[in-house]
């Protein structure tokens, strides 16, 4: 492969339905395939070649700007794909971490996500957050989310990202899409000025720090929909992590703030499918109850979980545990029992199939 073309090693990566390559000087591109690391059967990459492959994806102020802070985010585009981009030292060489977005997304359906996201769609005001660990798929359901607003609700929609991963096409909606270092200086800074440009929907790519979270409280409380996605391991956690960002004195306030306008979590998680070859969205869903948003103010966050699974054993819920989602999985012989067992925080609430629960017995000779 001829390195000085950044399209053969994009190309190829894609070809492999990798979801990020890793460049590192003085090893091949490491892609990581079905959340496994894979190295590529290619030569080693030196350190010129990796900045020919770098500054080929870069505009000048984008050049200027990487080596003014040493470390730089930025979104590339190539046919049916955009590419999220962070390129860095490592050892005192440059590296770079490159993340595969398809632009053409798969259905709600075929991706696993929660029906919910369609009531949450209907929202006119309020706070959404989608959550998850890194590589979980956030960014695809938020996506679907400004998808099924643009698509059904005349309504301006407000993007904060950093950086533009997905571009909208604005149809029911008016969409503008703001990228932080391109369009605007910080989160915070858009934040505060998105309230002037009459938005209906503020979509802010990640709620990272104080100031950010502040914000979007404060956006959602002036009688706006927020979406937007937080760094954590499931919805309560997300809940705790919010929470935890403020000093102590002002706990009880975000505790109530959030009580009144949190609207929903989702949090999710991807796991390996029964066949080994491809991954499954596991998702929990917290749809704020009277009795949920008293256990958010009075701070009693690990009773939350209890009315989330009453919640999800009803014939209409909406509301899951992460724990049903994988009994439902296993039910649907799209995961093992072992690895629900495995993902699953709560095993005592696993409520998995009888078959599921008998052991394999070695085949008679």
């Amino acid at each position: 492969m001829d390195y000085s073309e950044i399209t053969q090693l994009l190309k190829m990566a894609t070809d492999q339905e990798a979801t990020d390559i890793h460049l590192v000087v003085n090893r091949p591109p490491i892609l990581r395939i079905h959340g496994k690391l894979v190295p590529a059967a290619l030569p080693a990459i030196t350190e010129e070649q990796l900045k020919g492959i770098i500054f080929k994806m870069l505009d000048e102020e984008q050049k200027a700007n990487f080596k003014k802070s040493e470390e730089y985010d930025f979104s590339f585009f190539l046919e049916e794909f955009s590419f999220r981009c962070n390129i860095h030292s490592e050892k005192g060489n440059l590296a770079a971490t490159i993340r595969i977005v398809p632009s053409h997304l798969k259905s709600i359906e075929e991706l696993l996500i929660p029906p919910a996201i369609f009531e949450l769609a209907k929202k006119r005001q309020g706070l959404i957050i989608i959550s998850g660990t890194a590589g979980s798929g956030k960014t695809t359901t938020l996506t679907h989310l400004v998808n099924i607003i643009n698509n059904e609700r005349p309504v301006k929609i407000i993007t904060i990202e950093d950086p533009i991963e997905y571009v909208h096409k604005s149809r029911q909606s008016l969409i503008i899409q703001r990228e932080v270092g391109t369009d605007t200086a910080s989160f915070q800074k858009a934040l505060k000025y998105a309230l002037r440009q009459d938005p209906d929907v503020v979509v802010v790519g990640e709620m990272r720090d104080l100031e950010s979270i502040t914000m979007a409280l404060t956006t959602a409380e002036t009688g706006h929909l927020v979406i937007s996605t937080v760094h954590a391991p499931d919805a309560i956690e997300t809940i705790n992590r919010i929470i935890d960002v403020f000093p102590g004195e002002k706990q009880n306030q975000i505790r109530s703030q959030l009580s009144e306008n949190l609207i929903g979590v989702i949090g999710q998680t991807l796991i390996p499918h029964k066949d080994g070859n491809r991954r499954v969205l596991a998702t929990e869903v917290l749809i704020p109850t009277l009795a949920i948003r008293n256990l958010i103010r009075r701070g009693s966050l690990l009773e939350i979980r209890g009315q989330m699974e009453a919640g999800g054993s009803r014939p209409d819920a909406i509301m899951q545990t992460l724990e049903q989602c994988l009994s439902s999985l296993v039910r649907k012989g799209m995961i093992s029992r072992e690895t629900a067992l495995d993902y699953a925080k709560h095993k005592d609430m696993m409520r998995l199939p009888e078959e599921a629960l008998k052991p394999v017995l070695p085949k008679a000779e």
